[in-house]
């Protein structure tokens, strides 16, 4: 049985959904492949305070890691991509090939891509910690702004400060 919450956050509200009580999904507003709201279940905001908590330390500069238990829901290869995703540290950035190539796979960039955009846990599952080829930012479900905002926070850029990121052509 699926339930869900909303929590604040400095990037705007996000909806935590779990499935049988392990985190499935955080989902930004108007994020890109956001499923529809009735495939959330019923709102309890008492399930999720772990969750809460180690998003607030993450946003609050006091945590670079998450503890949680996931369930991934995706084909194989999504999930080996997601696996990959959680290996970046904190701060640092891959591009899509170079996770192609530690999947094994040099010429996968653009399947990665994909991948990596269906990401039903971001922040968690770090997608936005993956820039394009010349170093510049491309997609992300949440929106090139917000990718921007969170790889700046990572990189210890000041709130308002010149951004380390530029977005691609």
């Amino acid at each position: 049985m699926k339930q869900h919450t909303i929590v604040d956050s400095p990037y705007g509200p996000l909806t935590l959904v779990a499935d049988d009580g392990v985190l499935c999904g955080l989902y930004m507003s108007e994020q890109r492949h956001r499923p529809p709201e009735e495939d959330f279940g019923p709102r309890d905001d008492t399930l999720f305070r772990e969750a809460e908590e180690q998003l607030e330390a993450y946003f609050a500069g006091e945590s670079k890691d998450f503890g949680l238990e996931l369930r991934l829901h995706g084909t194989p290869f999504q999930r080996s991509v997601w696996a990959e995703l959680r290996k970046i540290p904190y701060g640092e950035t891959r591009t899509y090939g170079e996770l192609a190539e530690a999947l094994g796979n040099p010429a996968a960039s653009r399947a990665v891509g994909l991948a990596n955009g269906k990401n039903p846990i971001g922040i968690i599952v770090p997608c936005h910690r993956v820039i394009g080829a010349g170093g510049g930012l491309t997609g992300y479900g949440g929106g090139l702004e917000r990718k921007r905002r969170l790889l700046d926070f990572e990189g210890g850029a000041a709130p308002g400060a010149t951004t380390l990121f530029q977005l691609e052509a």
